[in-house]
């Protein structure tokens, strides 16, 4: 596999929030203080950095979720 391509074969249902997506990533990981290495190989990262980053954006997309529902109601 090259240098910088994931090995996820998770795709988008909405393939236009990748570009969200990708910012929300670098949020959560710069208020972590995390770094993000710049060629996007995560290879060399720690397993715990990687999964801290996921678990708060899960728990972010969680949260704007029930903002969204709430709103509905």
């Amino acid at each position: 596999m090259a240098t910088g391509q994931s090995r996820s074969s998770n795709t988008l249902v909405v393939p236009q929030a990748s570009q969200a997506l990708d910012q929300l990533k670098y949020e959560v990981a710069q208020e972590l203080g995390i770094q993000i290495p710049q060629d996007g190989y995560y290879g060399y990262m720690a397993t715990r950095d990687t999964g801290a980053i996921g678990g708060h954006i899960t728990r972010r997309l969680v949260q704007i979720a029930e903002q969204s529902i709430a709103g509905k109601f």
